[in-house]
């Protein structure tokens, strides 16, 4: 069977961070995952403002990467997160929807290679870019 990120995320979709701040799944294909975090003014970095603290987009992001290699490869495996870069573009604006979406672009034996995206509606207008790699600590079967 292949990995499905729709079907895993269904099943732990109110576990850990994601869990905790709402993330839900979004989309997919051969190689990416989109994932939403829905706006809460709760995530807000500033109440006068409304822009959401970096810390959810990170977590929107790391989440949108890994299952971006569980899709790519086929198969479920135990992961560090060795390095995810984000470079903030802009501040997302109050009251919208973040997507997040990953992308593993390469496969070794032991590090899985990503890069994604998050925007508040257009993807032409990213809010941040992420680059990173991650570290199988599990057997890649």
């Amino acid at each position: 069977m292949t990995f499905d990120p729709a079907r895993f995320y269904q099943a732990v979709r109110h576990y850990g961070h994601g869990g905790k701040l709402g993330i839900q799944f979004h989309g997919s294909g051969e190689d990416w995952v989109e994932v939403a975090l829905p706006y809460d003014a709760k995530l807000s970095a500033d109440p006068d403002t409304g822009i959401l603290a970096s810390g959810p987009i990170i977590t929107l992001m790391d989440l949108a990467t890994s299952l971006s290699i569980w899709t790519k490869s086929g198969v479920f495996i135990e992961q560090a997160t060795l390095d995810l870069r984000v470079d903030y573009l802009r501040p997302a604006m109050p009251g919208k929807t973040v997507i997040g979406r990953g992308q593993c672009y390469r496969i070794t034996r032991n590090i899985a290679f990503v890069r994604g995206h998050a925007h508040d509606g257009d993807p032409d207008d990213p809010v941040a870019h992420v680059a990173g790699t991650y570290m199988f600590t599990g057997p890649l079967s």
